[in-house]
């Protein structure tokens, strides 16, 4: 299998990178939903796509099996996820060693959730990593890899203030991180506000912006909650009112999504990276209204 081309220089090649994310599936059912989305997506040319990883090492196979077979039967550069939850260094170093062996050169470094529960305390593997720096450093150990990592516009939910936020990001870059990707958020103040803290830190990594399109008003709040994410009043009234009406709360969805792109396009963002939750008619119509490439 040839290798994967960097994301670090697709990222320098001076056109908007586009982006999107899966996670693995679970299930038959979820396997047939993920590999419709990814073949639906792939006309649009994506940058890369990555997939996730959730807070347990057991699910890293998923992940692995999942960027191995879009490396092989797609034309799309994949992202592998890789977090430190429930890991020990050997288990990462191995991982790693496999994604280099199948030609994955591309890596988001996380932290990851509590293996107990986005409610439960952060507790380390007993031989495992603390935070995503020190991942950043083996990744840099075992091989050439194109790392990126996580930034969060209104601040991780654990850290006490911007300054601290920033002061930790800048610490994933210098441990070797050469691009990031944001949670998702709703205004775009709060990503230019982020991109000029960690400039004025010194730090120049490109910061894509992550959008995800409202589908469900249920399901989007409770992520906004467990992730940080301040959710729009004015929002939640637009999409309450139209709320019985699924195909009416994706059109809302869309149009303040393709909003929220233009105008982070427009102030300079590098790029999108859109949280698709494994499915494309979204992704697929905020393109259109953006008059993105389709073929």
């Amino acid at each position: 299998m040839s290798a994967s081309p960097f994301v670090r220089d697709l990222l320098r090649q001076g056109t908007p990178a586009f982006s999107f994310e899966f996670f693995p599936p679970k299930t038959d059912e979820g396997e047939t939903l993920l590999w419709r989305a990814i073949r639906e997506l792939e006309p649009l040319r994506p940058t890369y796509v990555s997939v996730t990883c959730r807070a347990s090492g057991s699910t890293h196979e998923r992940t692995l099996r999942t960027v191995e077979r879009i490396a092989r039967e797609t034309s799309i550069t994949p992202v592998a996820h890789l977090t430190c939850s429930g890991v020990s260094r050997d288990q990462l170093r191995s991982t790693i060693r496999r994604l280099g062996d199948a030609g994955i050169r591309n890596v988001l470094a996380l932290r990851g959730d509590p293996t107990g529960g986005l409610d439960a305390k952060w507790i380390a593997h007993d031989d495992g990593l603390h935070h995503a720096a020190e991942l950043v450093r083996l990744l840099r150990e075992e091989g050439d890899f194109s790392i990126g990592v996580a930034a969060f516009p209104e601040t991780h939910p654990e850290s006490p203030n911007r300054d601290t936020d920033v002061r930790f990001f800048v610490e994933k870059v210098r441990a070797g991180a050469d691009f990031a990707v944001t949670q998702f958020f709703f205004r775009p103040a709060d990503y230019f506000t982020l991109v000029a803290r960690t400039r004025a830190a010194g730090c120049d990594v490109p910061i894509i912006p992550g959008v995800m399109p409202v589908t469900n008003l249920s399901s989007i709040e409770r992520m906004a909650a467990l992730s940080g994410a301040d959710f729009p009043a004015d929002l939640a009234d637009r999409l309450r009112s139209v709320g019985d009406d699924p195909d009416k709360v994706r059109a809302v969805g869309v149009e303040v999504a393709s909003q929220l792109c233009r105008d982070l396009l427009d102030g300079g963002a590098p790029g999108i990276h859109f949280y698709t939750l494994n499915r494309s008619t979204a992704t697929r119509e905020i393109y259109e209204q953006l008059g993105l490439r389709t073929g």
